[in-house]
């Protein structure tokens, strides 16, 4: 709900449980007035005629109160518009008008001859926000467009948390206290990144279930700062965007104009529990496309042959695979050109005549007739330099004048930005789905931008931007024109997931860690802020060959893949006739209790820290617990779970499905349920009656 003053200078946007409210001063000058429990607009109205702080030397008024701080004027915090041209920098601007669209309120300002329009938009709780700038004049650079700047209450001892990790140990959850000064997360990487997700939280005493959270979450793919400040007199405020440094963003010629990505942020007064409910709901409603169709089981081919593939050899996977149940089958890598490693073919987007000499259709035919959906891996932004396109086109890659070009994974960085590489991987993606009858693809991007150098580019700095503009747009064009067909956003696991590509994908790939254990933590942290819908999780072989070589039954496999889109990716010809039974039975619970992971409230019962720890997804009547006992200590017995949300008043069946269930659940008392303790994971099913 969108409510405007009388006068036409104080807004305040409301929703089921929070409200937000601005107001524009005398003056001109924007000020931010709460963020938190609804209000109504007469309290808003009263929040706006309060003075501001008297003057105090060395020290501006506005610092800490303004809604979005702009470089130049009065002003010391860090601003979140900068603005060069040949004559000036920094930005004095004026108020020029409101206008409403829905439940979108437009703020508008000028300076000479550019336009400055804050948007907002309350969806849920959730408040979006963005920015239009718009050129009316001379060729002017943009060093810093963020999306907005957050402002809270005053309050003491501020605690900050944060995701954070690097390659195979992505989204683990950090909380320290906010100390006064700067703190600063982002990528300078050219994606995402698997260093940090460009979410943070902040929070002064909240549990798991009760206190106050205020969260900020950003929509973009590349490169990406969010600093937090705590400032001189106890206020933080919240500033991020796309970019990481202030050395240039854009140049805008005469009629141009850029749109920053969302900055989304959350008021809860639910906990982290509260809040990461209230994130989830928000995606699956406003963010994630078909959200109300529940991902299918997945069989991947990497983990069981890497390069090693043929027509043949992927025919008897898919064979095991239709057996246990999988629904989706997806060949990985080195299907195409001369993919025989990783050190050759990226670029050249056609079948190996060796591996499949009639192409891919036959094999997704074959695919198709066994019932389930085929799908492919594809890396369309990198290119090998033994491939037939960099002999072509070795022009078309980030470089640099007279540098080496650096290679990571023995590949470089196509210059997506360029609209002869546009075009090309128009052409070579739309062609491949026209012609194979693909469901899916998973979209890889293993490597981070190092050269990002354009010669000849007038402005070579805007491919920091346009290669995600271009990212997005290709996305959106190939969607549009294949509707059937899903995607998956991967970068070397999880390295590219945010708002923005989440926008345009299916689900994405959380890690290339599958080890069940390490993915407790990875899923932990990942639940903060994203739903268990897009969360992508492989059953894989034991022990874990990729990393760490821990052993781990089956049954724990599952479960914890189970928290999110299960999927399978072991050397299903290596499993004995038992394993492949068992495993049928898992797909076949999975299926039943999807529709209450994928798409009920989460709640976290107990964190991966050791000993016992669980989930519960509840979806109307109808509550799923699922539980991991990492270790035992002196024989004691292990602890009960105490469920959320349920109503103590009622009937609860205990659902039970065969030996995989059998003996899990010994007790169920109010809100309380007891586990077996010779089993070290188990899946609880519980129906209201």
């Amino acid at each position: 709900m969108l409510e405007i003053s009388d006068n036409g200078r104080t807004w305040l946007l409301t929703g089921p449980t929070s409200s937000y409210a601005v107001h524009l001063t005398d003056g001109d000058e924007l000020l931010h007035l709460h963020w938190g429990p609804r209000i109504a607009l007469a309290d808003a109205e009263a929040l706006a005629v309060r003075p501001l702080p008297e003057y105090r030397p060395f020290e501006s008024p506005l610092d800490g109160r303004e809604e979005y701080p702009v470089e130049g004027g009065p002003r010391f915090v860090r601003p979140a518009l900068s603005v060069r041209t040949e004559e000036r920098r920094g930005t004095e601007w004026g108020f020029e008008r409101y206008e409403t669209e829905g439940d979108e309120l437009r703020l508008s300002f000028r300076d000479g001859e550019l336009n400055i329009t804050l948007h907002y938009r309350m969806r849920g709780d959730v408040v979006e926000r963005w920015v239009t700038l718009e050129n009316q004049g001379s060729a002017l650079e943009l060093l810093r467009a963020d999306s907005a700047t957050w402002t809270l209450p005053d309050r003491e001892e501020w605690r900050l948390s944060q995701l954070h990790g690097r390659w195979g140990a992505e989204s683990r959850l950090a909380q320290s206290p906010l100390t006064h000064g700067e703190k600063v997360v982002g990528s300078r990487r050219g994606h995402t990144g698997h260093q940090h997700l460009p979410w943070v939280a902040l929070d002064t005493d909240a549990t798991e279930e009760r206190g106050e959270v205020y969260g900020c979450a950003l929509g973009w793919s590349g490169s990406w700062r969010i600093a937090v400040a705590q400032l001189p007199d106890a206020r933080v405020q919240i500033t991020g965007g796309a970019g990481y440094d202030d050395s240039g963003l854009l140049r805008l010629a005469a009629g141009e104009s850029f749109v920053t990505p969302v900055f989304a942020g959350l008021w809860s007064d639910g906990g982290f529990g509260g809040a990461s409910r209230a994130w989830h709901a928000y995606q699956r409603a406003y963010v994630i496309p078909d959200a109300d169709r529940d991902r299918p089981v997945l069989f991947n081919s990497w983990e069981a042959t890497e390069f090693d593939i043929s027509e043949e050899q992927q025919s008897v996977l898919a064979r095991r695979a239709a057996a246990i149940g999988v629904e989706l089958f997806v060949v990985d890598d080195g299907w195409f050109g001369t993919r025989t490693s990783d050190r050759a073919g990226l670029g050249d987007w056609t079948p190996n005549p060796d591996r499949f000499p009639s192409g891919l259709k036959p094999l997704a035919e074959y695919v198709h007739a066994l019932g389930m959906q085929f799908g492919i891996w594809v890396e369309p932004e990198m290119v090998n330099p033994d491939s037939e396109l960099y002999r072509a086109h070795p022009e078309w890659v980030q470089h640099q004048t007279g540098r080496k070009r650096t290679e990571f994974r023995n590949q470089l960085v196509l210059n997506l930005a360029r609209d002869d590489v546009q075009e090309y991987l128009w052409e070579q993606l739309d062609g491949l789905l026209s012609s194979t009858p693909i469901d899916y693809v998973k979209w890889d991007f293993n490597r981070c931008f190092s050269d990002a150098g354009w010669p000849g580019e007038p402005y070579p700095q805007r491919l920091w931007v346009d290669h995600v503009r271009a990212l997005y747009g290709l996305l959106d064009r190939l969607r549009a024109a294949h509707p059937g067909v899903a995607f998956e956003s991967c970068s070397g696991g999880g390295g590219r997931i945010d708002l923005g590509v989440l926008s345009r994908t299916d689900q994405v790939w959380t890690s290339d860690n599958t080890d069940p254990l390490d993915r407790l933590s990875i899923q932990h942290g990942f639940s903060q802020l994203h739903p268990a819908r897009v969360m992508a999780a492989w059953v894989t072989d034991s022990p874990n060959a990729m990393l760490n070589h821990r052993a781990s039954s089956l049954r724990f496999r599952f479960v914890s893949a189970m928290a999110g889109v299960l999927g399978v990716g072991g050397d299903l010809t290596r499993w004995s006739e038992d394993e492949l039974a068992e495993a049928g039975k898992w797909v076949a619970l999975y299926k039943e209790i999807r529709p209450v992971v994928q798409r009920g409230d989460l709640y976290r019962l107990r964190p991966p820290r050791g000993g016992l720890s669980a989930v519960q997804y509840s979806l109307g009547d109808e509550t799923v617990v699922l539980a991991w006992l990492q270790a035992q200590s002196y024989g004691e017995p292990v602890p009960a779970l105490r469920l959320r949300a349920l109503d103590p008043t009622a009937s609860y069946e205990c659902l039970e499905t065969g030996e995989i269930h059998r003996g899990a659940v010994l007790v169920h008392h109010g809100l309380r349920v007891g586990l077996r303790g010779d089993l070290d994971a188990t899946v609880i099913r519980l129906r209201r009656i």
